[in-house]
């Protein structure tokens, strides 16, 4: 799809969402949503593009280990 949004985005969709709000501000943009599903769709879609080794239940963990090698 190409679409390319940011985490600053994502968290202000997701406080809006948890505060029930149907317009969304970030910098010096305003995005007005139909509904709570139109926001949740958005939500999703940016979850699978700025997390989407989360999304898709990919964790990656590091390794340490103390020590000399």
């Amino acid at each position: 799809m190409g679409q390319t949004f940011t985490s600053d985005q994502l968290t202000a969709l997701e406080a809006a969402i948890a505060q029930g709000a149907l317009v969304v501000e970030y910098g010096d943009k305003r995005v007005e949503y139909r509904s709570l599903n139109e926001m949740l769709r958005i939500r999703d879609l940016m979850r699978e593009v700025v997390t989407p080794d989360l999304v898709n239940g990919n964790r990656r963990f590091g390794a340490f280990k103390k020590g000399l090698l």
